[in-house]
């Protein structure tokens, strides 16, 4: 449920030789594409070290991690083309295996069981999916990335060019971020909703910020919402997260579904409540949302659902339901937009 699913064509550089993959989850909370094997048939370039060594990466979410060697594609998506990609493949049956260190407790996200999409868009607030911390050695480097020589693969350093990054910053033209459109849902959801992935901010004539306020971020993509008086810092907006998570049933005092669907909210009846969302700029404003019953909307058998919500202690993920009815902006770190360089969030 509340997957948003758009597609995405990848080509070998300097070929014509072009595949277009389907149900690929767009993610405001991650950076970079991420194909599993099983989806792709396209036999793509991988990525090696200075030694001739594989280059695979351990990306790891909430709730999961993802394994795979780094390749590279040419990416195409609404007419925008992005050359020489990185690209990380998701369960390769040809690569070694995840290292010990990588899966750190989680469960690999490497069929389309297990991850819920084909692969993953990651068109979040960063350039790449690590950034400074994985280009450099030593403690501070947070172990993304992996050099695979015979003998096992350990940790190594990547250079930012050679990350897994946003195919956005990459295009030509509308590179500076993206716009998500998706219509108002209603209390009980709907069967499916359809909306649009516009690319640039400002750009065009369908990507203007009009009277969208702007929430810059801090450092992590993080600013500050505000819930009963209580500040959580380490808020942020993320498509790819399917409900509003925040919180805890202790925080605040909503029943937590029970057996299979503990990891969100059953409140007897609809909750109504507010929170204030303030950005790093200062600018703030007050969202007004609605918490239902996961199990009594799961009942109805819908997908899409802007009342889904469950806990997330100490902070709120302003995911999925977020998105629906509201014009959503992603600016992209360090690219110049009519309100300024990002990274910022606005709507």
């Amino acid at each position: 449920m509340n997957g948003l699913f758009t597609s995405v064509t990848l080509c070998i550089p300097g070929t014509s030789n072009c595949q277009t993959v389907n149900d690929i989850l767009v993610d405001t909370g991650s950076s970079g594409l991420r194909i599993l094997a099983s989806a792709l048939t396209l036999g793509l370039p991988g990525q090696t070290d200075g030694a001739g060594n594989s280059i695979g990466e351990c990306a790891q979410f909430v709730k999961s991690f993802t394994w795979g060697p780094v390749q590279t594609a040419n990416v195409r998506m609404a007419g925008e083309s992005a050359s020489n990609v990185p690209v990380q493949l998701i369960g390769s049956s040809s690569f070694p295996g995840p290292p010990l260190d990588c899966p750190n407790g989680l469960p690999p996200a490497d069929t389309v069981s297990a991850l819920g999409a084909n692969g993953i868009l990651g068109i979040g607030l960063f350039v790449q999916d690590c950034g400074p911390g994985c280009a450099g050695s030593g403690p501070s480097n947070p172990g993304f990335y992996y050099s695979c020589p015979s003998s096992g693969c350990v940790v190594t350093t990547e250079s930012l060019q050679a990350q897994v990054q946003n195919p956005i910053a990459s295009f030509p033209a509308d590179n500076n971020g993206a716009l998500i459109q998706l219509p108002a849902v209603g209390a009980q959801g709907a069967s499916t909703a359809t909306g649009s992935l516009i690319f640039g901010i400002g750009t065009q004539s369908d990507n203007g910020l009009g009277g969208a306020q702007v929430y810059t971020t801090d450092g992590l993509g993080n600013f500050t919402t505000t819930f009963q008086g209580t500040p959580y810092p380490a808020s942020f907006i993320d498509s790819g997260s399917n409900g509003l998570f925040f919180l805890s049933s202790t925080v605040t005092g909503i029943a937590q579904c029970t057996g299979g669907n503990a990891d969100f909210y059953c409140p007897p009846n609809t909750v109504n409540l507010t929170a204030q969302n303030v950005g790093q700029n200062g600018t703030s404003g007050t969202v007004a949302f609605s918490i239902a019953n996961a199990q009594k909307l799961f009942a109805t058998g819908n997908a899409a659902y802007s009342q889904l919500g469950g806990p997330n202690p100490g902070t709120f993920d302003w995911g999925a339901p977020f998105f629906f009815g509201r014009n959503v902006f992603v600016a992209i770190d360090g690219a110049q937009t009519p309100a300024g360089a990002g990274p910022y969030w606005a709507y």
